[in-house]
């Protein structure tokens, strides 16, 4: 039996104007940059002639400038993720096959109810527009996260066989993920490992904890500066393990909560902090590729080290 083709109506379109980041680059791949899919779907609106610039048809190989106007027909793909190029990060590394970028707090990784856009990986999607089909949608790319109010280095596959690589390595643990912490209290000892299972609070939709039926989970912890006034402790956490919100409950079981973590913390804080204290601060793995060791070192963000420099003052 035929079908009836599909009629768009005008509610279907957007026009979206081209980002100085992609003057004069080919039109099927800022199209597929802008909203957020594979070339292989760009090309097929322009073959459909559902794709106009400067209300002008176009051809995939035609290059646009800064500034064009790109009707595209966004209401036609389900579930994109589209290129937003007001989401700004630092890159620590890139080669042809992953990057290192350093998150900022406040960032969203991916979306999810309530974050639709805006999220890191729009951002992603805005830089790097082949990460689109990389993994799952909506987490092009994303082989481990970071909670939206941690900062830090964070490793991102922009080639799917980088992301099979990559997530390999997270599964066997060979990935070492260093953070700096601001926690309550001081350690009567220097180094210490914390080895709790991890699973959803039964009596929360938002929190974890340590249960007995919860997934094996580790955390290896070093001092590095304490204060006495308020109590405080700096420590470097290595996870070997990487359970949703580990650090965070991990510390919080042993009475160290992360200062300004206010999910965890059962009462104030002993200081004021703009967020949670906690910062990825250094990555180190092998390339899948060159088999180089690979170490990545993300500065303590701006506004944790004005933290340290307020308790020093």
């Amino acid at each position: 039996m035929d079908t009836e083709p599909t009629v768009l109506s005008e509610d279907d379109f957007r026009i979206m104007a081209v980002p100085a980041a992609l003057d004069r680059q080919r039109v099927d791949k800022v199209i597929a940059s802008l909203a957020g899919v594979p070339r292989s779907i760009a090309r097929a609106f322009i073959d459909d002639n559902l794709v106009t610039v400067n209300g002008q048809p176009i051809r995939p190989a035609d290059k646009v400038k800064d500034g064009d106007q790109i009707r595209l027909p966004l209401n036609q793909v389900n579930d994109t993720v589209v290129a937003d190029f007001d989401v700004v990060f630092d890159v620590l590394f890139e080669d042809d096959d992953l990057a290192v970028i350093n998150k900022p707090p406040g960032l969203v990784v991916h979306r999810g109810a309530g974050n639709r856009s805006g999220t890191l990986v729009n951002g992603l999607v805005a830089r790097y527009p082949g990460i689109v089909g990389v993994g799952e949608n909506p987490r092009w790319g994303i082989v481990h996260r970071l909670d939206r109010d941690t900062s830090g280095a964070m490793m991102v596959a922009l080639t799917p066989r980088s992301h099979v690589a990559l997530s390999r390595q997270i599964k066997a643990r060979s990935v070492h993920r260093h953070y700096t912490t601001l926690v309550s209290g001081r350690f009567p000892i220097e180094r210490g490992t914390i080895e709790a299972p991890i699973a959803r609070d039964p009596g929360s939709a938002t929190k974890m904890a340590v249960l007995i039926d919860g997934k094996y989970a580790r955390t290896h912890y070093r001092r590095i500066r304490e204060w006495l006034s308020p109590e405080l402790s700096l420590l470097e956490v290595k996870l070997e393990t990487g359970r949703t919100h580990q650090i965070r409950v991990h510390m919080a079981a042993i009475d160290h909560s992360v200062v300004g973590d206010s999910l965890y913390r059962p009462g104030p804080d002993p200081i004021r902090t703009p967020r949670m204290f906690l910062h990825a601060h250094q990555l180190v793995f092998e390339h899948p590729f060159t088999g180089e060791t690979m170490e990545i070192d993300a500065p303590l963000a701006p506004d944790l080290q004005a933290v340290l420099d307020e308790l020093d003052g």
